[in-house]
C-alpha cells in the first residue's frame, strides 16, 4: 500500500508491507530505479514476519519537496538526513536497512552516524560513503570508463540531455549496468514514471557535481558532510553484496572496502546479476537481509 508521511524537508511517498507490529526493514533503490526494484524482495521478508518499508527517494515519484527554497540537493547528506527523518516520523527506534547505490549510501550513513537506530545492514556495492576529498584521484582506466555518466552530468549539454531525454537515458544505463537482466518494456515503463518527478533533474545534477567538488552543499547539512569526511567506520553486522556482471562497479571495490565494516561482516558475490541486484536476484537480497536479521534477532 503506497503510504505518505511528512518530515521537516519532505512529503515522503513509500510502500509499506506486512503487520505493524512485524520486525522493521527499510529498503532503499538507487539511481536510476524506484521503489519496485524491491517487488520481489518485500513479499519474501513479509512471509518471515517483517514490516517492510519501501521510501521513494528524494527527486523520485511522488515523493515531493515540502517548500521551493529547499535546495534541490542530491549529496549523500542529504540522502542519509531523509532517511533519518523517515525513521523519527514513523516511530522506528531500530530498524535493519537494506539499499544499493544512491539508497546504499543512505543506509550505510545512517550505519555509521546513528548506529544506536540500526539492527543491521545490507549494503550493495560495499562501503557506499564518498570520500569527497579524494574524488579527483583517477581510478584504473577500466574502473574510470564506467564513470562516463557522472562526466557527462558535470557539463550542461549533460543537463539538457538528462532533461531531453531521461527514460532514453536510464534506460540505457539498465542496460550497461545489468547487461545480463532481461527486462521487458512494461518493466521499465513501470519505473521510468519515477522520473517524472519535477526536481529529478535537478537533484540528479547536483548529487553527481557535488561527490566531485564541483558545486556546493546545502548549508543546512554541512554538519553531516563533515562527519562523512572522516569515513567513519561501520560497527553494526552486515552482509554486503556484489553482483559478478555489474557493469558500473565490480565487486574488487567491495574487496577494498572490507576494513570500514568493524562489526560482523559477510561479503557475498552474485554472479552473473548486474547492478540492480535486488530486482534481479530478489532471493539472493533477501537471504542476505534474513541473515542478517538471524544475527541480530533477540533470543536468537
Amino acid at each position: 500500500m503506497l503510504k505518505h508521511l511528512s518530515t521537516l524537508t519532505l512529503d515522503i511517498a513509500y510502500e509499506e508491507s506486512g503487520a505493524d507490529d512485524g520486525w522493521p526493514v527499510v529498503l532503499l533503490h538507487g539511481f536510476p530505479y524506484d521503489i519496485h526494484a524491491y517487488d520481489d524482495v518485500a513479499p519474501r521478508l513479509v512471509a518471515r514476519g517483517a514490516r517492510v518499508i519501501v521510501p521513494y527517494l528524494r527527486g523520485y515519484g511522488p515523493t515531493r519537496f515540502r517548500s521551493a527554497g529547499t535546495p534541490r540537493s542530491g549529496q549523500q547528506a542529504a540522502l542519509g538526513a531523509d532517511l533519518l527523518a523517515l525513521l523519527d516520523a514513523l516511530r522506528i527506534e531500530k530498524a535493519l536497512l537494506g539499499g544499493y547505490d544512491w539508497g546504499g549510501r543512505a543506509a550505510c550513513i545512517v550505519a555509521a552516524l546513528h548506529p544506536a537506530r540500526v539492527q543491521g545492514l545490507v549494503s550493495v556495492n560495499g562501503y557506499n560513503i564518498q570520500d569527497i576529498a579524494h574524488a579527483n584521484a583517477p581510478q584504473e582506466p577500466s574502473e574510470e570508463y564506467r564513470l562516463w555518466y557522472q562526466y557527462y552530468f558535470h557539463g550542461e549539454r549533460g543537463r539538457q540531455g538528462l532533461t531531453a531525454h531521461r527514460a532514453a537515458f536510464c534506460r540505457l544505463l539498465w542496460q550497461l549496468w545489468s547487461p545480463t537482466w532481461r527486462f521487458d518494456d512494461a518493466t521499465y515503463a513501470r519505473t521510468a514514471q519515477a522520473f517524472e518527478n519535477p526536481d529529478f533533474v535537478d537533484v540528479v545534477i547536483h548529487s553527481y557535481r557535488h561527490r566531485f567538488g564541483l558545486v556546493a552543499g546545502d548549508p543546512a547539512l554541512e554538519d553531516i558532510e563533515r562527519q562523512l569526511a572522516a569515513q567513519p567506520p561501520i560497527t553494526v553486522p552486515c552482509v554486503t553484496l556484489d553482483g559478478g556482471a555489474d557493469g558500473v562497479q565490480g565487486p574488487e571495490s567491495s574487496a577494498r572496502d572490507a576494513p570500514h565494516f568493524t562489526g560482523r561482516h559477510e561479503h557475498r558475490v552474485i554472479d552473473g546479476v548486474g547492478h540492480n541486484l535486488p530486482q534481479q536476484a530478489p532471493r539472493a537480497f533477501a537471504d542476505a537481509v534474513l541473515t542478517v536479521r538471524d544475527w541480530t534477532a533477540p533470543g536468537l
